[in-house]
């Protein structure tokens, strides 16, 4: 379902939507929903958000992705970036070879990304323009995580909040160097500074990560105009306490309002309801789309 309210006041909701997903081998049982604002500062949203399709009469073949990414690069400009990287990493998954391994997709939409963004920004005459981008797919019970540039992505677990993501910052990776605190990151003048996008290079490095789900996790992906004001403590408390995925989105964006964000803001809520429980598979990492009904296929008649 879509609900769209684009024409309402700067900082309050533009747009959600709420989608549910049935128990579809290989596909886990959750809901989802979507939020992005323009905030009360910024004039245009250079955010963008994809949820995928959940209509179970159209079923491709493949996991679920869902991601964030806030573009970067003057008027209009971001918002043609960030679009441009969700659409061609989506495309990657439809078009690509379902015996290719999730993690080199990811990789392969990501440096496609990169390289066509890149090249966009030429055409347009418009100097550096780029994106962040935060992407979760979903397959089987375990969630493939892209990550490059400042948004993130939180799990939500026994009502504690891990952040999965690393920001690529210059105070990310002060940081990790223990030269400062995470407590100090959210209110350091060069918190915004990126030292990796796509887009602004010839070549991009995203990180790439697995992690197993387990029933009643919660994934929380969003961009910095909503985690640089809402605490870790925060999200864990919205997401325990809030009911729904439509409700958790809305909280956490009005809680980013209400403490005077100064971006656009951006948030994807997924509530693993059931995984579809695999049995275990040693391959390093490289598990493919055909491997896993492959796998399903011994199991169920």
């Amino acid at each position: 379902m879509m609900t769209d309210t684009s024409g309402a006041s700067p900082g309050l909701l533009h747009g959600w939507n709420e989608r549910t997903a049935p128990l579809s081998r290989p596909i886990p049982e959750i809901e989802s929903s979507g939020f992005s604002v323009v905030g009360p500062v910024r004039e245009d949203n250079q955010d963008s958000i994809h949820m995928p399709d959940l209509d179970p009469a159209n079923p491709d073949g493949h996991g679920l992705l869902f991601a964030v990414a806030d573009g970067m690069g003057g008027y209009a400009h971001g918002a043609v970036a960030s679009r441009m990287a969700l659409d061609i990493l989506s495309g990657t998954f439809v078009s690509g070879n379902h015996s290719t391994p999730i993690r080199k997709v990811l990789k392969r939409g990501i440096e496609k990304a990169n390289l066509d963004i890149y090249q966009k920004a030429h055409q347009l005459g418009a100097g550096r323009i780029g994106t962040t981008l935060t992407a979760a797919y979903l397959i089987g019970n375990l969630l493939h995580l892209a990550h490059i540039g400042d948004s993130r992505a939180y799990l939500i677990r026994d009502g504690r909040a891990t952040c999965l993501s690393a920001d690529h910052t210059v105070v990310g990776d002060m940081v990790r160097g223990r030269l400062l605190t995470p407590d100090k990151i959210r209110s350091h003048a060069q918190r915004s500074i990126l030292t990796k996008a796509i887009g602004i290079g010839l070549f991009v490095q995203p990180d790439i990560t697995r992690h197993r789900l387990h029933e009643g996790d919660c994934l929380i992906l969003c961009s910095d105009g909503v985690w640089s004001v809402v605490q870790d403590d925060d999200f864990a408390r919205i997401a325990s306490h809030a009911g729904t995925v439509k409700k958790i989105g809305e909280g956490l964006i009005e809680l980013a309002l209400r403490n005077n964000t100064d971006d656009n803001a951006s948030v994807v809520v997924v509530h693993i309801n059931r995984p579809s429980h695999l049995p275990e598979v040693h391959r390093n990492d490289e598990d493919s789309h055909t491997h896993w009904l492959d796998r399903l296929r011994k199991l169920v008649p």
